[in-house]
């Protein structure tokens, strides 16, 4: 029988190992929120993740998902508006696509809610929404030269 060596170990939790092997190599806040949130199908508000719910079953699959995405959050929630723009920018910055076109598609969906954890409380989403649109307005002219 051939021996081999895990690249990592599992977490005795499904949130604990979505955030050791997969979120804490996300280098941004935003880069963690927009991972978690990809997860989530936006028809019905279910995560999914087929690694992570064949090793630790659906349901705990889905409630380490939820709680990410809490976390993830308030993670980016807690940071100063100008901690927020830098990890905007660099978010951006690491993605293939032109700055201009990601900030431009950012600003349209910038109100869309899915960004959102359920739990979320409405002074939580207003501070999210604010915040968001503040930074993608100075990233948005910075890119633009003015």
């Amino acid at each position: 029988m051939p021996r081999f060596k895990p690249k990592g170990t599992l977490e005795r939790s499904a949130a604990a190992d979505l955030w050791k092997n997969t979120l804490s190599r996300v280098p941004t806040a935003y880069g963690r929120l927009a991972y978690v949130v990809s997860l989530r199908d936006p028809n019905s508000g279910i995560y999914r993740h087929h690694g992570l719910a064949g090793v630790f079953g659906r349901d705990e699959s889905t409630r380490a998902l939820q709680e990410s995405h809490d976390r993830a959050f308030h993670e980016w929630l807690k940071l100063d508006l100008e901690t927020k723009t830098a990890d905007l920018e660099q978010y951006v910055g690491s993605l293939e696509d032109p700055p201009e076109t990601v900030l431009r598609f950012l600003a349209a969906t910038s109100r869309n809610d899915l960004q959102l954890p359920e739990a979320a409380r409405p002074s939580e989403r207003k501070l999210f929404h604010r915040d968001i649109e503040a930074t993608l307005m100075v990233l948005t002219r910075a890119h633009a030269g003015g």
